[in-house]
């Protein structure tokens, strides 16, 4: 692997320590390749941050998710994109995602983190007691901890970055609603866990106005696919079969491929489909007219958000900052932006 970087500062970017980096450098034996790929991408986001301005403020912060790739990837993207607006304050960010992490696995890596050291930590986790007793670990420690898209709002976190989750809920609520109309019939509600805290918040919004101004439209959940295909479909296919009468959709947690497969495979028409993000399968499901409308909120401006937070946080103007909700847009096929 050639770079011009300091082992250090690779296993700093990796969070190993610097002889586990030096044994993948030096392809010595008894590595597992988890590891390897671990430096491979410190390498990877040290080379992309290469060009900053050294003469500025480092800033290291570490980006903790249990998401689906297809989002962590979106996210990441608008992290990146978003540093070069800060120079010449320089944002180091390492990278922690997994499609599906236990509490403990959870805590275990804030608690790393925590030991290690860190300027702040920007964090989508569930909403358990566990991860608020790291939080409050972590702000201890005097480290800051922004939520990102779902809130931890009993924790010690110091800032929420994201869009008002019961709103998006209220709104595809709206949407559905309007459309089925007078015929009425039952929308499918898929969450990826129980456990987010902003889904939770969705849900609750959809159901509060469904109850109280479509009451011809049923609602049927599915939960804990963790936002992946081949378990969200399987749900999905379940409800489907236990009910002839679903006719719409509110997709929550994603794997709307699986969601649309399930369907076409019982023969079943999808009336209205409402989904969340533009991420890249949501963009190509929508150019497609393959679902209605995407409920988008800008992931730069969550971002650059948490970014400010704990920016706040290092010059000591304030450990908490007030919510400022990202706004929620409607996409159609006809008013997708370009990009994130």
């Amino acid at each position: 692997m050639a770079h011009p970087f300091l082992v250090k500062d690779i296993a700093f970017q990796a969070g190993l320590s610097t002889a586990t980096v030096d044994r993948v450098l030096n392809g010595r034996p008894g590595v597992r390749r988890q590891t390897e790929m671990r430096v491979k991408a410190a390498i990877a986001e040290l080379e992309k941050q290469a060009g900053a301005d050294v003469a500025g403020r480092k800033l290291t912060i570490d980006i903790v998710m249990e998401t689906p790739d297809r989002f962590s990837t979106a996210v990441r993207a608008a992290f990146e994109a978003e540093v070069a607006t800060f120079l010449p304050t320089v944002f180091r960010c390492r990278f922690h995602f997994a499609e599906v992490m236990r509490a403990a696995e959870l805590v275990q890596l804030l608690d790393r983190i925590r030991l290690r050291g860190t300027h702040g930590v920007v964090l989508k986790a569930p909403d358990v007691p566990d991860i608020v007793a790291a939080v409050a670990r972590l702000d201890t420690a005097n480290i800051p901890v922004v939520t990102l898209v779902t809130d931890l709002p009993n924790s010690a976190r110091s800032a929420y970055a994201g869009a008002d989750n019961r709103a998006a809920g209220e709104t595809a609520a709206y949407l559905i609603g309007r459309l089925l109309g007078a015929a009425g019939g039952k929308a499918l509600v898929t969450l990826s866990s129980g456990r987010f805290r902003g889904e939770e918040e969705r849900e609750i919004g959809f159901r509060r106005v469904i109850r109280a101004h479509y009451p011809l439209i049923g609602i049927i959940e599915v939960s804990e696919g963790h936002g992946t295909d081949a378990a969200t479909g399987t749900l999905v296919a379940k409800a489907l079969a236990d009910d002839p009468s679903i006719n719409a959709v509110y997709s929550v947690g994603g794997g709307n491929r699986a969601v649309l497969a399930a369907f076409k495979a019982a023969g079943r028409p999808v009336s209205v489909f409402v989904a969340h993000d533009l991420d890249a399968d949501n963009r190509a499901l929508l150019a497609e007219r393959r679902i209605d409308f995407v409920l988008h909120h800008d992931l730069r401006t969550d971002a650059r958000a948490a970014f400010r937070a704990i920016m706040a946080h290092t010059i000591s103007v304030s450990r908490t900052a007030p919510v400022s909700f990202s706004a929620v847009e409607i996409v159609t096929p006809y008013n997708m932006p370009t990009s994130q």
